[in-house]
């Protein structure tokens, strides 16, 4: 018997499955970083767009049914983390959205005591 052994699937290559075993990492790194030019405004939101419809267009059409398990793991790297940078503007959006209407409340509240107190 043979304990701990790997079976090496059909149609893999040495980088294809290096890549595999990293590419959750790798996508996250790169989508942290290119967060962090959207957040400091090197990236633009449209340009954000832009590259992720290319990327998933370029998995969709070239990389997705690809022989070479290299270029499928790369296109999959590089649409999944164009997908999550498309999150850091949304997320973005959202917790503005979530401040401005907390100040909004707040500033109800104190109208409304202001209005209560009487001279």
């Amino acid at each position: 018997m043979v304990y701990g052994a790997h079976a090496i699937e059909h149609g893999t290559t040495r980088w294809g499955r290096w890549l595999r075993e990293r590419r959750l990492r790798i996508t996250l790194w790169l989508a942290a970083f290119e967060g962090l030019l959207y957040l400091f405004h090197v990236l633009h939101w449209w340009a954000a767009v832009g590259l992720a419809i290319v990327a998933v267009g370029f998995w969709w059409y070239v990389a997705r049914g690809n022989k070479s398990d290299t270029l499928r793991q790369l296109g999959w790297i590089f649409a999944a983390s164009q997908l999550l940078v498309l999150c850091v503007p949304i997320a973005l959006a959202l917790v503005k959205a979530l401040a401005i209407g907390m100040i909004a409340i707040l500033a109800i509240v104190a109208l409304f005591f202001l209005f209560r107190e009487r001279p």
